[in-house]
């Protein structure tokens, strides 16, 4: 029988899972835009530094538990219930261990964030991650076992039920109380649909193996350590503004530190692939390598930059559109944070991965976190909220650039060879050039904002569509006249 192609055992379930993942996270974008048009500045600040709070922990208390089922449940289906169970037991302790301190320390806490009033709402958000904790193998049992579909359909329910939860009960009874109790609700519902598939799944099979704990404990320490550096950069800046400003405040720049839907998922879905593809090329020699990283590259920046230069341009226009007049002060910080996308066109982790350079990785990480750590003081005083974005844009800047010289090294070439410097300068202009009919399109009198944008992005796609084609063109007419022959 034919192998089935490796290129179809890849592709086909990347894809179910980025669709089922897309529908979520279109679905959920819904999330802030609702709650930052019912609640007031305070109050809807004060639902961000309780979720901080919760991302936080959450990111920190797996300690690489549930990831740890991607390494040892395809390779034994005979151990993969009990390695299941392990992982479960580990998130329920974890999971209790945080709702514990959030309610013993709750004053402090609240204190700390500068918002004594949510003292008595952090038991109900510990609730809500001691339940997200042990639902966090959900899914991935389900792509372990390489049931694709299903995981992606737990992933679109997951995020359409979480949305409806939240949502329905602030705009039906109002209140940050009424959304927790929404987010504990769905925590609990999804607890039961996990539990009652892993039963129908594994039936006998789910119990403690003390001897396979130690194993899977001993795989999952280096990779969450690596994690919890990752997880605490990730949330260091938004911590440090919570702590400085109050809620009304904070919500001001949570709004401007605003997530472009899909973007991540995009960058990360394409980097894993060239992370595999990278291990295939290997044997064909270094040239190859360079080649698909370079076309990974070009392809992401083609995505990234016209979005940072369409989002740079109608930044006011999206923050009004979306979260009112109120946030008109985000304005300045979301203009900052549509540039760290850009950071991510350079999928540097997936190479590091690929050429086995943990420790670079960690180190990168570290890095960042100190930078972002001893200036972010500074840059808050002198520049104000924006100051808290810039310095990640600049941290997260700096050490791409030092992967980038890593990857140069790995690749055996020099730094004019490394990137694609040609082909990111002309999709750089490409996305500037298609700023101008944009812009004009913003400027169209006597039309609502919520036109003015649909026009203004219709402009710019078509803009930057037409120059692609008219460079298309134009390297098809040099080739033609390089082969050409002279007339006889």
């Amino acid at each position: 029988m034919t192998p089935e192609p490796r290129k179809d055992r890849i592709s086909s379930p990347a894809l179910l899972l980025i669709v089922g993942r897309s529908v979520g996270f279109v679905v959920s974008f819904a999330i802030p835009v609702v709650l930052a048009r019912t609640f007031d500045r305070a109050e809807f600040g004060a639902y961000k530094q309780l979720f901080l709070v919760y991302g936080t922990l959450f990111g920190l208390a797996q300690f690489g538990a549930a990831e740890s089922l991607y390494y040892f449940v395809p390779r034994s289906a005979g151990e993969a219930g009990r390695r299941v169970c392990n992982a479960i037991v580990m998130l329920v302790l974890m999971g209790a261990a945080c709702f514990a301190v959030l309610a013993a320390a709750r004053t402090g806490v609240a204190r700390w964030l500068t918002n004594p009033g949510i003292a008595r709402d952090l038991p109900l958000i510990g609730a809500f991650l001691a339940l997200s904790l042990v639902t966090a193998v959900f899914e991935i049992v389900m792509v372990a076992r390489h049931e694709h579909t299903k995981a992606a359909c737990t992933y679109a329910a997951s995020d359409i039920t979480r949305t409806a939860l939240i949502v329905a009960p602030a705009l039906a009874i109002g209140g940050l109380r009424a959304v927790l109790f929404g987010a504990v609700a769905f925590a609990a519902l999804r607890l039961a649909a996990m539990l009652v598939y892993l039963v129908r799944e594994f039936r006998g099979e789910l119990r403690i193996d003390s001897g396979l704990w130690r194993e899977q404990f001993a795989y999952a320490l280096p990779f969450a350590l690596a994690v919890a550096v990752d997880v605490v950069q990730a949330n260091f800046h938004p911590c440090a503004v919570a702590s400085r400003f109050d809620a009304a405040t904070f919500a001001v720049y949570a709004v401007g530190c605003l997530q472009i839907p899909l973007v991540d998922l995009i960058c990360t879905s394409t980097a894993n692939v060239m992370m595999v593809r990278l291990a295939e090329v290997a044997r064909e020699g270094e040239d190859s390598a360079l080649r698909l990283w370079h076309d990974t590259i070009a392809r992401l920046a083609w995505l990234v930059l016209p979005l940072a230069a369409f989002f740079l341009l109608t930044a006011r226009g999206v923050i009004v559109l979306l979260f009112t007049n109120r946030y008109l002060a985000s304005v300045p910080v979301f203009m900052v944070w549509c540039l760290m996308i850009v950071p991510s066109a350079f999928a540097v982790d997936a190479v590091l991965r690929a050429y086995a350079q943990p420790r670079f990785l960690l180190a990168m990480n570290i890095v960042r976190l100190a930078v972002i750590a001893g200036l972010i003081g500074p840059f808050i005083r002198v520049f104000g909220l924006t100051g808290a974005a810039l310095v990640t844009l600049a941290a997260t800047t700096l050490v791409k650039a030092a992967a980038v010289g890593k990857i140069a090294r790995l690749m055996n070439v020099g730094v004019r060879d490394v990137l694609p410097w040609k082909r990111l300068a002309a999709t750089a202009g490409q996305a500037a050039a298609a700023v101008v009919p944009a812009w004009w399109a913003l400027r169209i009198p006597s039309v609502s904002l919520s036109v003015a944008l649909v026009m203004s992005a219709a402009a710019y796609a078509t803009a930057f569509g037409a120059i692609g084609l008219a460079r298309v063109w134009w390297r098809q007419r040099e080739i033609k006249s390089c082969v050409a022959l002279p007339a006889s």
